[in-house]
């Protein structure tokens, strides 16, 4: 499928880098629009199959699959690059990667595969902030944001020349948890300067320590298009210490925030939605029944396993798509089959 039609064009490079240069190198106030698309844009829709469902990620108007896919920790070293066409074949249309500054080689090995689909994926990558560690609660310097926002520029063009392309759908703030560098213009501008040159589609930020505060900060902006969080049916997920955070709300608690980030125009992307009930040799705590108590008596009886249970929820509260990191097969066919059918378990 390479139809590509003249609406979906317009948001290719073309389009952005003439738009964006409008307001690239201009000043912005702390909630300027800037950057958002026009009213109204058309849906960006990509090799949708009736083997997956599909939710539109918040104002980049792109109907991603429900399920992403993790490459990060996947194709280090190449040993998931086999899952991909079977990928493709099941519909996921939505490819989540990093810098190699973090997941080494990963994007190099997803170049082919992105070269060959380019048309029918949409991909998005994503860097670390903070070249230098800010301790948590600090107040982020001027000095520090602009240091941040250089070295993320500098890590987006070296995922550019990774994945042997000009351009990348998204491009997000990797595992940021301070909210001052989330409301820094510095890293804005950055964004703004590199989809003016037509590098970058639309801004985004992967939490998992401190997300609540993260999450508020992305809303007041209103500059980010999507916020990938961790996010388990029990609660925020602390991925620096391993565990659920401490004195997290709920998922059905936290409702209310995500509402009003969905309202803001931010596409929700939950991860490591499972990965607490792995074994403990995969970063887990080998606990398979640890959200059973959240659910009702009919869907923890249901045929789905415990992973997939994990992931049929947030679908189902909240979050408008999970990012799953997916190694083997088995896992792979586990993880579609609870994306494609999570409406069927609530109502």
């Amino acid at each position: 499928m390479k139809k590509k039609d003249a609406p979906e064009s317009m948001y290719r490079r073309d389009f952005i880098k003439a738009s964006a240069a409008a307001v690239g190198g201009s000043a912005f106030l702390a909630h300027s629009t800037a950057g958002q698309p026009p009213l109204n844009p058309p849906l960006i829709r990509r090799n949708e199959q009736p083997t997956m469902t599909y939710r539109k990620l918040g104002r980049t108007n792109f109907m991603s699959s429900r399920l992403v896919f993790g490459c990060g920790a996947a194709l280090m070293g190449g040993k998931s690059t086999r899952l991909l066409d079977r990928a493709f074949e099941a519909g996921i249309n939505h490819y989540d990667i990093g810098s190699d500054a973090y997941y080494r080689g990963a994007e190099r090995q997803l170049a082919p595969f992105m070269k060959e689909h380019r048309d029918d994926i949409w991909v998005a990558s994503k860097a670390i902030v903070a070249p230098a560690r800010i301790e948590p609660g600090s107040e982020v310097t001027r000095e520090q944001a602009v240091a941040a926002a250089q070295f993320w520029t500098r890590l987006l063009d070296g995922s550019l020349r990774d994945l042997d392309t000009e351009y990348v759908d998204a491009y997000y703030l990797m595992a940021v948890e301070h909210p001052t560098l989330v409301r820094s213009e510095e890293l804005y501008q950055a964004f703004l300067d590199a989809k003016a040159a037509g590098k970058v589609g639309h801004f985004g930020l992967s939490a998992h320590k401190n997300t609540a505060a993260v999450l508020e900060a992305a809303i007041e902006t209103g500059w980010y298009d999507s916020a990938m969080v961790g996010i388990t049916p029990v609660g925020w997920y602390d991925w620096v210490a391993g565990d659920i955070e401490e004195d997290t709300p709920t998922l059905i608690d936290l409702q209310p925030l995500l509402t009003r980030a969905r309202e803001a125009g931010i596409g929700l992307i939950g991860m490591k939605t499972a990965r607490y009930l792995a074994p403990m040799g995969s970063a887990g705590k080998g606990d398979s029944t640890a959200f059973d108590h959240i659910y009702d008596d009919t869907f923890t009886d249901s045929h789905l396993s415990p992973f997939q249970r994990s992931i049929a929820y947030v679908l189902e509260h909240g979050l408008d798509v999970v990012n799953a990191d997916m190694q083997n097969f088995a896992h792979f066919e586990e993880n579609v089959v609870a994306a494609a059918t999570s409406q069927d378990y609530f109502g």
